[in-house]
């Protein structure tokens, strides 16, 4: 992987904004960034959609040993939970997508975490990328299907879902276009949609959940962890066979980092995993890392190499529990570390966007780099 200096388009403001991409800056901090890309071979790309097809499987397996192991506990699962999870992993409910943050190393692509709920840079990735390869680079290619595969996956479920469709999002502009662009999907797919603010579902005992035309919800995309779901009064009336949500109750066992250290443990060695522990990691050539089992955006996450200053990022989940993880040295170019998020969709590898950081930790501000495939 290479990484070049380019020439943004003069006019990629409106260009952006005009697909849906109204945060490309961060306060006065650049968010998208086009006067560079990233250029990746074939083989890369072909190792990081093996690696991807691979991880998707062994996280597919965890899930099913979690569930009959009842390991619920391990993971800060409450108890109210676990007829949801059990209901949907049973009842095949349908899963959309999901995003592997991925290292780039010497010895191929190692899993950093799993983003099996709630994951975004979804829409940069999907289609503002696409247009700005086509429009600086059109005769080169690009690891991205995105797209075509979320509108077949809807396609897929339109004879499954009761409709409309609800997509609902915090007030954030980023929740809010990745959902407006889901929904584009599921529309272009064919399905009548609704969109409302996740704020503004309610709940009738008599009706379940409701929009605010106290209409039923019956199928609900929500761009909400489930566990901040859960821990709300709202959440506790959400029963098996109320509605069918999406992404479904039995990704908060992968969207947890807890499952990092289960799925070193049952695929130990495995070249696309990093070791990872419950308890501080001793023999440790390069360092470690002690993450927040239910952290985001970088929040709360320690870096402890070989030879350097301990990183410590502050955050909201100081009163987490934590998973320890081995510390895998990322690409570096031009004094910026990158991260490649490889997006699964319906399970198939279909994509990466690429995200980079003057540090070792990617937060919420670190910047998105398009790319393009060139050998």
């Amino acid at each position: 992987m290479r990484r070049y200096r380019i020439e943004p388009r003069p006019d990629w403001i409106p260009q952006v904004e005009a697909l849906g991409l109204i945060y490309h800056h961060t306060g006065d901090l650049l968010y998208w960034n086009e006067s560079a890309c990233y250029a990746l071979t074939t083989d890369e790309v072909a190792a990081i959609e093996r690696a991807t097809a691979e991880l998707r499987a062994l996280a597919l397996a965890a899930v099913e040993h979690v569930i009959e192991r009842r390991r619920y506990p391990e993971l800060s699962i409450p108890a109210h939970a676990i007829p949801l999870i059990e209901a949907s992993w049973n009842g095949e409910a349908p899963s959309i997508y999901g995003r592997f943050d991925l290292a780039l190393t010497a010895d191929g692509p190692k899993l950093l975490e799993y983003n099996a709920d709630t994951p975004t840079i979804l829409l940069e990735a999907a289609v503002v990328q696409w247009a700005w390869k086509e429009a600086r680079f059109p005769a080169a290619d690009q690891y991205n299907s995105i797209h075509e595969k979320l509108v077949a996956k809807w396609t897929d479920l339109v004879p499954h879902v009761q409709q409309p469709v609800y997509f609902a999002a915090l007030d954030v502009p980023e929740d809010l276009m990745t959902v407006t662009y889901l929904a584009d999907t599921a529309q272009q797919a064919g399905l009548e949609i609704e969109r409302l603010r996740v704020q503004d579902v309610g709940y009738a005992p008599s009706r379940g959940f409701t929009d605010l035309q106290e209409r039923t919800i019956r199928t609900i995309f929500k761009l909400y962890p489930w566990e901040w779901l859960l821990a709300e009064e709202f959440g506790r009336n959400i029963l098996p066979d109320d509605a069918q949500w999406i992404e479904p109750a039995w990704k908060m066992i992968l969207s947890n980092k807890g499952i990092l250290p289960i799925l070193w443990e049952l695929n130990e060695g495995h070249p696309n995993l990093l070791r990872s522990s419950w308890k501080e990691l001793s023999r440790a050539p390069r360092g470690w890392v002690k993450k927040p089992l239910l952290g985001r955006e970088g929040d709360n996450i320690e870096i402890h190499r070989a030879g350097a200053a301990p990183v410590i990022m502050p955050g909201r989940y100081a009163d987490n529990r934590f998973i320890y993880q081995d510390y895998a040295e990322l690409p570096t170019f031009d004094g910026q570390t990158a991260v490649v998020g490889s997006w699964e969709i319906d399970g198939e590898p279909a994509g990466i966007g690429i995200r980079e950081s003057p540090g070792p930790v990617t937060v919420n501000s670190s910047p998105f780099v398009p790319h393009i495939i060139r050998d």
